[in-house]
């Protein structure tokens, strides 16, 4: 069984907000089925953008960059990737020394 977009958005703001990282929905996506995005700011002109991929070869789940760079150029993609998808969930991470907790294990 899945979790739900929604669920899995909860638990890692919950995640974050322990590890004193601050987060912001930035969009709300479709509650049961929609991506999620989440865009780490580092708070000097810099962001990274991720996306949960799936790796056929494995079968499992990993987070990829699907841009970095500018933080204009990174929020440029995310308009354009709700464009295409408006049930998109965007979750915007602000971190100086660039944590996310998107590599820790139950996230991807």
């Amino acid at each position: 069984m899945r979790l739900t977009a929604e669920f899995w958005v909860k638990a890692y703001l919950t995640r974050l907000r322990l590890a004193d990282i601050p987060a912001f929905v930035v969009a709300h996506g479709d509650d049961t089925g929609g991506a999620v995005l989440v865009k780490l700011s580092t708070l000097d002109g810099q962001a990274q953008l991720f996306q949960r991929s799936f790796d056929l070869m494995t079968g499992d789940r990993a987070w990829i960059v699907l841009s970095e760079g500018e933080e204009r150029e990174v929020d440029e993609a995310i308009s354009r990737q709700r464009r295409m998808d408006p049930d998109l969930w965007v979750i915007e991470v602000e971190n100086r020394a660039g944590r996310h907790l998107l590599d820790e294990p139950g996230l991807s």
